[in-house]
């Protein structure tokens, strides 16, 4: 028969397993969750193909630091040589573009690969953008502050200055660029002047890489990643050591 005190033992030992477990799960609850959530599950029906879409990121720019980590205006010029390239970016008048912007880029890269992929004939480096579609896809809230923040990145995108003499497609640019050449409102809405469509001019030198298919497939998390460093590890991971 079992004694007592081995039944006190038993009961203590199990009382004190089911506080760790307990104290477990209030760690993992407590802990933060790395990924945003998904902020537009149930997207609407005039952009959900874009669902379906890949998406897609130039080689270059995720091998190389071209964007800054910090939301705050980063005025910093950088200059970096690897395996016998060399590249120097310089910030505009709103700092240096951020990984954040390269948000843009991506949407506008991946458009283009999937018409590139469709057999489309009427590819330009000119790309005409929904605002609304741009925000939703990359993960962003809708409201007025985010129209405004799409702006701001537009402005640092074309005030960084880019010298390079990486080559793209087998073209070398020999002088200095933007990393969109330029850009306009092309349509607001008239109850609230909110930019509707937006047209945008992407540089030469991605344009190429573009045509000469030098880009890589994101998962569609990334836009979920909330922190630069994580953002800037997942290129060189996802460049360097595949899916």
């Amino acid at each position: 028969m079992e004694k007592l005190s081995e039944i006190l033992t038993r009961f203590q030992r199990a009382g004190e397993r089911a506080a760790k477990e307990e104290k477990s799960a209030a760690d993992a609850a407590e802990r933060p969750n790395r990924l945003l959530p998904d902020r537009h599950p149930n997207r609407d029906f005039f952009i959900a193909d874009l669902v379906e879409w890949a998406i897609k990121d130039d080689r270059h720019s995720m091998e190389h630091p071209m964007f800054s980590l910090s939301k705050n205006p980063d005025r910093k010029i950088r200059r970096y040589e690897h395996n016998g390239n060399a590249i120097v970016i310089a910030p505009g008048a709103y700092g240096l573009a951020t990984i954040w912007d390269k948000d843009i880029l991506i949407y506008a890269v991946s458009q283009l690969v999937a018409a590139m992929n469709a057999g489309r004939q009427d590819l330009s480096p000119t790309i005409r953008l929904t605002a609304y579609d741009l925000l939703v896809s990359t993960n962003r809230h809708t409201g007025g502050g985010d129209y405004d923040q799409l702006q701001k990145a537009f402005e640092r995108l074309s005030g960084t200055r880019i010298t390079t003499d990486i080559r793209t497609n087998g073209v070398r640019q020999r002088e200095g660029f933007g990393i969109i050449d330029s850009w306009k409102i092309i349509e607001k809405h008239p109850a609230d002047g909110r930019m509707v469509a937006i047209e945008l001019r992407l540089s030469d030198w991605l344009y190429n890489a573009i045509l000469g298919r030098e880009v890589l497939t994101l998962s569609r998390d990334y836009f979920r990643l909330s922190r630069g460093l994580e953002r800037r590890l997942y290129e060189l991971a996802r460049k360097h050591c595949g899916h």
